[in-house]
């Protein structure tokens, strides 16, 4: 069969050809329909990360396929479709960029309700980092206004589209008008570069601002929040740095929140079913960028370099 690997660290994956996997006790042979390429598939690879699988490897921390065979006390069965996720996937082990994969019955997971498999693969972090940054970390209350920065990225479209959901008014923001069309439905538009962004910084009309970018920028990002409201942090893809000037923060009156994902993993897969649910019916989508495994170099290339619209899914 053909996987995905990397035989050097901070090299571009290569294809390779590679002996079928063999299922151990308490393992699921499962057949790959759709493996997420995620930025910590590129931190890894990179080869500075605590964490590092022995070269070469598979990279994929997550991914989504139908079970082959699976021990009789597993709780599932042959053909049903399952997530993948943990386990050491992709950080102490193979990953999921290959056609088939025997992985610990523990990274395994049911799926409550059909997916696609690009959806099933990618939906886990994004969709579940919205709703703990707006349910749990922001505690979004009824008729609120919400702004989205970097609404049109894979975690800033699931935030604005919860956000909808729970009844608010969303404002996303992005940073080139040539990205409004990627909103999702009801959400209104404003970009970086357009004189709206100024009227944020006047009107200050929101009561609470989800920020997927950080950098140098983001306590002038809070000054769109009205006094009493808070800013939610969730990313950092423009900076892992900011000052803040006490005096200035104290008078705007404004709480910076921080969302840590992985101090929530648990909650986050206590969530996980229902947001399927909601993924299943349409009420939710995820924006995916399909290559097939063979271009699998040219899928981190293009996350890397920023280029990739939602999320990117090799197809085996």
């Amino acid at each position: 069969m053909r996987a995905a690997r990397f035989h050097a660290w901070g090299s571009a994956p290569v294809v390779d050809d590679v002996p079928e996997p063999v299922r151990g006790a308490g393992e699921v042979l499962v057949e790959i329909t759709a493996a997420a390429v995620a930025h910590l598939d590129t931190t890894v690879a990179g080869g500075n990360f605590d964490l590092k699988p022995p070269l070469p490897y598979a990279g994929g921390v997550e991914g989504a396929g139908t079970v082959l065979e699976c021990d009789a006390d597993s709780g599932l069965e042959p053909g049903t479709q399952v997530m993948l996720r943990g386990g050491g996937l992709g950080l102490l082990r193979d990953g999921t960029w290959s056609e088939r994969l025997s992985v610990p019955v523990k990274a395994v997971r049911r799926l409550e309700s059909p997916l696609p498999p690009e959806v099933a693969a990618t939906f886990f972090v994004p969709a579940t980092t919205a709703f703990v940054a707006l349910h749990d970390v922001a505690r979004l209350g009824a008729d609120e206004e919400v702004v989205v920065v970097g609404a049109a990225g894979a975690v800033g479209s699931m935030v604005a589209q919860q956000a909808l959901l729970a009844g608010a008014k969303v404002t996303g923001v992005v940073g080139h008008a040539d990205q409004l069309a990627g909103l999702p439905d009801g959400v209104h538009g404003v970009s970086l570069d357009s004189d709206d962004a100024a009227r944020l910084a006047a009107d200050r009309p929101a009561s609470l601002l989800v920020d997927t970018l950080g950098g140098d920028g983001l306590v002038a990002r809070t000054r769109w929040v009205r006094p009493g409201g808070r800013a939610v942090v969730i990313g950092y893809v423009t900076g892992t740095e900011v000052r803040v000037d006490l005096p200035s923060w104290l008078l705007d009156d404004v709480a910076l929140l921080p969302v840590n994902m992985i101090r929530r993993e648990r909650r986050a897969r206590e969530i996980a079913g229902d947001l399927v649910k909601r993924l299943s019916a349409g009420e939710l989508e995820v924006a995916v960028q399909r290559y097939d495994l063979a271009d699998a170099a040219a899928a981190v290339a293009d996350l890397r370099a920023g280029q990739v619209r939602g999320r990117a899914v090799l197809i085996p």
